[in-house]
């Protein structure tokens, strides 16, 4: 994806995290998910039209596709206070290609950031799954787990690449150590809110994924 789509990406999935941490309005934030989206519609409609249909062209277009359709269905979800079982069956299958983008990055490509950066979108459309179509109540968990790629496979990865020092060996290192440790903070955080809920529960263990 287009590093000017990581960096609209970066907003947007910073505002559905503070929303659904509770600290930002549900509907103002459902409004700017349709503006980001509608763009990242547009873009890639652009983009498939000029390129030369190379099959990897058609491969990097596609993935805008994937984020447009996703704010467009969370905005109008939000907005419309639909139940969100559709959204949370198609961030399923969202999350499905995106293992496929995950596993093409690291076996085709050979790049390790880009396959933990999908890998770690992955994982978001997937809790996006467990919470929207499976009912899970984990919207504070998906919310601190959107907050933190919103920085880090998104926003700052962009401002990097603007900088012109993205593309550098050191960064790219240190953005391995940087990614990996944001996997163990979302592994940790899990552990903690589940061990959490059972003493609030007195004993009682409440599901939680």
């Amino acid at each position: 994806m287009s590093f000017v789509g990581l960096f609209l990406s970066g907003a947007v999935l910073f505002l559905n995290s503070l929303m659904l941490l509770g600290k930002a309005e549900a509907k103002s934030v459902g409004v700017f998910n349709i503006f980001v989206g509608i763009i990242q519609i547009i873009i890639p409609s652009c983009l498939m039209i000029v390129s030369g249909q190379n099959n990897w062209e058609l491969y990097n277009v596609a993935s805008i596709f994937l984020f447009g359709l996703t704010y467009l269905y969370v905005g109008v979800t939000v907005l419309k206070g639909l139940d969100g079982s559709g959204l949370g069956w198609f961030s399923l299958w969202v999350a499905i290609i995106a293992v496929v983008y995950t596993l093409t990055s690291i076996i085709h490509f050979h790049d390790v950031v880009n396959a933990l950066t999908w890998g770690m979108w992955a994982l978001l459309w997937f809790l996006f799954f467990l919470s929207n179509a499976l009912k899970k109540k984990i919207d504070t968990y998906i919310g601190i787990v959107a907050f933190v790629q919103s920085w880090v496979t998104l926003t700052i990865p962009a401002l990097l690449y603007f900088l012109g020092v993205w593309n550098t060996r050191f960064v790219s290192q240190i953005w391995t150590l940087v990614l990996i440790l944001a996997i163990v903070y979302f592994v940790v955080s899990l552990f903690k809110m589940k061990f959490s809920y059972k003493k609030e529960s007195s004993g009682q263990e409440i599901e939680v994924i």
